[in-house]
Parts: structure tokens; sequence; C-alpha cells
């Protein structure tokens, strides 16, 4: 079971600005930061989504076929968030809506910095 998803920036203010408001959706909020990284989670500890600019020093990059998603409590949860992500200036990569059969619901999107994400339910 994954802890926390760390995702690169190369502008650490505007991405947190997207992550602050979309954090706030579930309830979670920053809870570790310092310069070059903030951490994001919930105060029961559940998984968590950070950003940083890379250690390294070199320019972040989005990792082809590289996803986190964000779990949803229900489709209109999965609805909400999906449309508050678009109008922070996310780029669409699939509506939100149903996927096959097996009753997964789901909206996917890029952030701020091209990094993909997903928020579903099931």
């Amino acid at each position: 079971m994954l802890g926390y998803v760390t995702l690169g920036t190369n502008d650490l203010p505007r991405a947190a600005a997207f992550y602050d408001k979309l954090c706030a959706e579930f309830g979670a909020g920053r809870f570790m930061e310092e310069d070059t990284f903030i951490a994001w989670g919930t105060a029961d500890g559940g998984c968590g989504i950070a950003l940083t600019k890379p250690f390294d020093g070199n320019t972040a990059t989005v990792g082809n076929g590289v996803m986190a998603a964000f779990q949803a409590k229900d489709r209109a949860q999965v609805d909400k968030v999906y449309k508050l992500a678009i109008e922070l200036g996310a780029q669409d990569e699939g509506p939100a809506g149903p996927r096959g059969e097996s009753g997964f619901y789901a909206g996917y999107f890029r952030d701020p910095d091209g990094n993909k994400l997903n928020v579903f339910c099931m």
C-alpha cells in the first residue's frame, strides 16, 4: 500500500495553489513544508501527496505512464473534483464518467506541471 506520492514541479507556488484547493476537497491540508517541498495529508494519516523541486537541481519532468489517483467517496465528489481541477487550469485527459462494467468511475487530468492525475470511486 502506498503511503504517499511525490510529484516534481518547477513552480512550487503555482503548484501549491492548485493542490491546496484540490486537496481541501478531500479534507487534506499542508502538514509538511520546506523551501522546495510541500506535503498534504489528512489528520488520520491517510495517503498523501507531495510536491518537490528535484533534489538534483535539474528541471522536473513528467514521467510517461505515471499517474497518481485520488480516491473519492462517491461519483458526486469525482465530478466536483474533476470540474475544480479543470477550473484551476488542469488539462483534460478524460472527463469524469464510468469506465467499463466494473463500477469504476473516474476523471483524468494533468496538473499545471503536466503530471497526470485521476479522481475515482468504485
